[in-house]
């Protein structure tokens, strides 16, 4: 459908020649996917923030592995986390509105009803932080350098941005090839701005540890490259008081230290080394969470429900490897996986099966086809198996006891069908005439709890599956590089699915070092439908796309479907303040701030603060 306008929105209509027609032209504060934006043209801040909060004090965060660069924009080296506090884009999709993107260097958007182009009207305060002005031209030079020199990502992800140019310096015009594309003027306004003047002469393709020119609302200050970067509020920031940014960014500084070993780095944690921890692993919650700045008050555990698309996570079949192209081998080995137990032994029972790639949203297929979505599907049925059209998908399930000899006896005939034999205890791979076995990579020793239940079960069927545990560094560059046989990734989710979904699935990014394809599918059907996604005219038409690309991904057993949890669990050193209105898709960390009375509270009682100290910047 058209993009609607914000409810009582000033606009400015006009009409312009586009192909044989004229078409309107919408001026707009902000672009939403789903409906209408939540906040109109003259908001003054977000709901969720308190919009006085005080400025001070240090953020000290941790992250596992390291870092030998500060361009998060090219494949080459590992980026340093967080580095994009550096930089600002177009527009900014709030925390409460995610579907949504309102103005950010950008104060105002024109969109045409055919969505043939976008302009964007930069604001006049924009600003790098040597005070020079952010123009059209260094829009234009972001776009192209990004897709002439960036991650081979941006070049599928623009792939139907036909051509970008400064039409004034203050406006800046992309044109679209294709078909209409509803996200397409979103996806310009997540871009990047670089400064055209600072990368002159200099190499954007290569890695660099210079803190390079920004103009966000940090700035890097110290760097020991994979050890730690340490980042300064920037106190002149131009942005600091839009109704995107008002009552953000309120630490003084953030400090992000490195840890090769995840039990390392929870220690350091109840050691006071870091402030505040997302914790994951649902065991860990419930076990590690029982010390005695806890019990004494000192350490807060809080947990936030969200309302985000589950996504999916999951063993990975690499299909690059030829066992693995056997769709029946890849079935069968899910009957191995017992969920239930896990969940109930190791994790709790906190967890939540996952069965779909969009689980958790309307964009999830249950039960069988609509009408709609088989009328997607029917010009493919030769090429889908049968079950897509005749039956729900669920993933294998147990009593969760321990025992799933019922599931493995199904597992062997379905191998067995295919035939698969057992020879001296070995299952033998029918193409190969060798046994099948197969590595699983990991990089956080932890995997061993889960992972080794799972081998166990496999063995069971005459499979040899051995867990590699390697360093972080090394576990990047063997996933970028597909040099694996299975390991255990997510595919994240939107509301709103579209061009991502190329890099996820799609043909052209299986053989592309770092594209997001880990599985390596291959397949034409997927290729229309993720095309059916991307050129959707609405929301309805949205809908019922992804959900026929739902059920083929489900049906093509490309991995082995794992759990996620419908809430985010934190664990903090007591010096943070916050509004008990979170926002519902995440947590916003960056809305927080550092009290300061906690602040010295906790300083006196440990010696251990940030040495807050409020201020009106």
């Amino acid at each position: 459908m058209p993009l609607k306008l914000a409810a009582g929105a000033a606009l400015a209509i006009a009409t312009v020649l586009a192909g044989p027609a004229l078409a309107e032209v919408r001026t707009l504060h902000a672009l939403s996917l789903i409906g209408e934006p939540k906040y109109g043209p003259d908001f003054t801040h977000l709901e969720f923030v308190n919009p006085d909060a005080p400025k001070g004090g240090v953020l000290r965060m941790a992250f596992q592995g390291g870092f030998d660069s500060l361009n998060p924009f090219i494949i080459k080296g590992d980026p340093a986390p967080a580095v994009g506090l550096t930089f600002e884009t177009l527009m900014a999709s709030p925390m409460d509105d995610v579907s949504a993107e309102y103005g950010l260097i950008a104060e105002s958007v024109e969109v045409p009803d055919d969505l043939s182009f976008v302009i964007f009207n930069l604001r006049p305060e924009a600003r790098f932080h040597d005070g020079t002005r952010i123009t059209a031209e260094d829009a234009v030079f972001s776009f192209n350098t990004l897709v002439e020199h960036g991650r081979p990502l941006y070049r599928f992800y623009y792939k139907n941005v036909e051509k970008a140019e400064a039409l004034s310096p203050s406006r800046v015009k992309f044109s679209f090839s294709g078909p209409r594309n509803r996200e397409l003027p979103q996806i310009m306004g997540q871009l990047p701005i670089l400064s055209k003047a600072y990368w002159q002469g200099r190499d954007f393709s290569s890695s660099t540890l210079e803190p390079f020119l920004g103009s966000g609302p940090y700035r890097v200050t110290n760097i020991d490259p994979n050890r730690s970067v340490t980042m300064e509020r920037v106190e002149d920031y131009w942005g600091k008081d839009l109704p995107v940014n008002k009552g953000r960014y309120n630490f003084d500084q953030i400090r992000f230290d490195s840890y090769r070993d995840a039990s390392v780095q929870i220690e350091a944690f109840k050691a006071g080394e870091y402030d505040i921890r997302d914790e994951r692993s649902s065991s860990a919650w419930a076990t590690n969470y029982k010390f005695p700045a806890v019990e004494e008050g000192l350490v807060k555990l809080k947990t936030f429900e969200h309302s985000r698309t589950a996504g999916m996570q999951g063993y990975v079949y690499n299909l690059r490897r030829p066992m693995f192209q056997n769709r029946t081998l890849r079935r069968a080995l899910a009957y191995a996986y017992d969920f239930e137990w896990l969940n109930k032994n190791i994790s709790h029972g906190l967890l939540t099966r996952s069965r779909s790639f969009f689980g958790n949203s309307e964009l999830e297929a249950t039960g069988l086809p609509s009408p709609e979505e088989l009328a997607l599907l029917e010009p493919f049925r030769d090429q889908l198996p049968p079950e897509v059209f005749t039956e729900a998908y669920e993933p294998p399930s147990s009593a969760g006891k321990g025992g799933i000899r019922g599931n493995l006896r199904k597992a062997a005939r379905i191998l067995k069908e295919a035939g698969y034999v057992i020879k001296d205890g070995d299952l033998i791979d029918p193409e190969t005439n060798k046994p099948v076995a197969f590595e699983i990579l990991s990089n956080d020793p932890r995997s061993e709890r889960s992972v080794l239940p799972f081998a166990d079960n496999l063995k069971r069927l005459g499979v040899k599956a051995t867990l590699r545990v390697v360093d972080s560094a090394q576990y990047v560059n063997r996933v970028r590089a597909y040099d694996f046989d299975m390991v255990v990734s997510a595919f994240g989710q939107s509301d709103s699915p579209g061009n991502e979904q190329r890099d996820y699935w799609g043909s052209a990014a299986a053989d592309r070092p770092g594209s997001r394809n880990t599985i390596g599918i291959k397949d034409p059907v997927i290729d229309a439908l993720i095309d059916k996604i991307i050129a959707a005219p609405d929301r309805p038409t949205l809908v019922t796309a992804t959900k026929a690309l739902d059920r083929v991904l489900q049906w093509g057993h490309y991995l082995i479907p794992q759990f996620h949890t419908r809430e985010d669990r934190v664990a903090y050193w007591d010096k943070f303040g916050y509004t008990e209105n979170q926002a519902s898709y995440r947590y916003d960390l960056f809305s927080w701030w550092v009290d300061p009375e906690k602040d010295r509270a906790l300083q006196r009682r440990t010696g251990r603060g940030s040495g807050a100290q409020a201020s009106e910047n």
